[in-house]
């Protein structure tokens, strides 16, 4: 209990002495404003004996008539009267101020301002800040002239290979077993300032081009040679995926709406018709071949990851073509599927892009 007793006249004495220097100090301002006001005077005279003091020298050189430095001297003299007028009404508000609110008057701080993305708002107590707000700080800064724009992109449709010697029709890889898929991000410039007609595409993408050989067979690496060969049980699936990661690049042709505001102009490609031409290079992540079948009643799946004599280097030509972000997308594999092959096999995909 007694030391309970000592923390509340500890507190009580703090809180006392906190008050009077409070008020010590309130009554300090009030006086400094009071000798501001007999200096205002003074000094305000002080400048109009210097501005009379120019004049005369003026007068001395001939710039001036005696007509004309009397007219100037009477403008200064009533300028100066002015602002001693002004400046004493400025301080005694603020000693009636100070004496209504015994000196926990607001005041703005050097931090409140207002601005296009909100405003900052101050108070000070006894000359020290009490708190500070700002309101929707976290809002970005608008760019007028946005020239860059990402997307990301998705990509699916069919896969097959052109043989060299022969037609797609006579393709050992099934037209509609065998599929690609494609994801990615990517970044459009516009290529001139004033218009956009033509636009500058760069990204990065995962490819991945299935084949699906028909006829039961499956691909058996022998050496540098990997070629299709009967498998000896009945399948339910073979095929055979290469994982890609290439960099496209591509030109963009296609008419755009300008929409304009005192903030901002953007281009807009909504609902317009684009096309798109370029290609793509890159590197083969990996090679797998999956099989389903049963053998002897038992139903296995196996996988096999191998190089399978594919190309490490991927590189080729891409087109896509449509409206908005819906796209026809076509692209050729200019390296071979496999390296070394005695008939050289080129992918092809055609399908449809999602740029969202």
């Amino acid at each position: 209990m007694r030391t309970i007793t000592l923390y509340l006249a500890s507190l009580f004495l703090l809180f006392l002495s906190h008050q009077v220097a409070g008020q010590e100090e309130y009554e300090k301002k009030i006086e400094v404003l009071k000798t501001q006001k007999e200096k205002i005077t003074q000094q305000e005279k002080d400048a109009l004996k210097f501005q009379i003091k120019d004049i005369n020298k003026r007068v001395a050189k001939g710039d001036l008539t005696a007509e004309e430095a009397q007219l100037l001297k009477a403008e200064a003299a009533k300028k100066r009267a002015k602002n001693i007028e002004n400046r004493i009404a400025i301080v005694e508000n603020q000693i009636l101020l100070l004496e209504r609110n015994q000196g926990d008057a607001l005041v703005l701080m050097e931090s409140d301002t207002i601005t296009d993305e909100g405003f900052r708002f101050g108070i000070d107590i006894d000359g020290k800040p009490a708190f500070s707000f700002r309101s929707r700080e976290w809002k970005k800064e608008i760019k007028y002239d946005r020239r860059t724009y990402s997307d990301f992109v998705f990509a699916i449709g069919l896969n097959n290979a052109i043989i060299e010697g022969q037609s797609l029709d006579d393709s050992p890889y099934k037209i509609g077993g065998s599929r690609f898929f494609e994801m990615g991000w990517q970044w459009r410039t516009r290529i001139f300032e004033r218009s956009n007609w033509i636009r500058f595409h760069y990204g990065f993408s995962f490819q991945f081009n299935g084949l699906k050989p028909d006829n039961n067979q499956i691909f058996v690496q022998n050496g540098n040679q990997t070629v299709l060969e009967e498998f000896e049980f009945e399948l339910d699936k073979s095929k055979l995926r290469m994982d890609n990661l290439v960099f496209p690049v591509h030109f963009e042709f296609g008419p755009s709406r300008l929409r304009k505001t005192e903030k901002s102009f953007r281009y807009s490609i909504q609902n317009q018709f684009r096309i798109g031409l370029g290609g793509y290079g890159g590197f083969n992540l990996g090679t797998r071949q999956k099989l389903k079948y049963s053998r002897n009643g038992e139903r296995v799946k196996d996988k096999f990851k191998r190089d399978y004599n594919t190309s490490d280097l991927i590189y080729g030509l891409s087109a896509y073509a449509g409206f908005d972000g819906i796209l026809l997308y076509a692209k050729y594999d200019l390296n071979p599927i496999f390296k070394d092959a005695v008939v050289k096999q080129n992918n092809i995909s055609l399908g449809l892009r999602f740029d969202l």
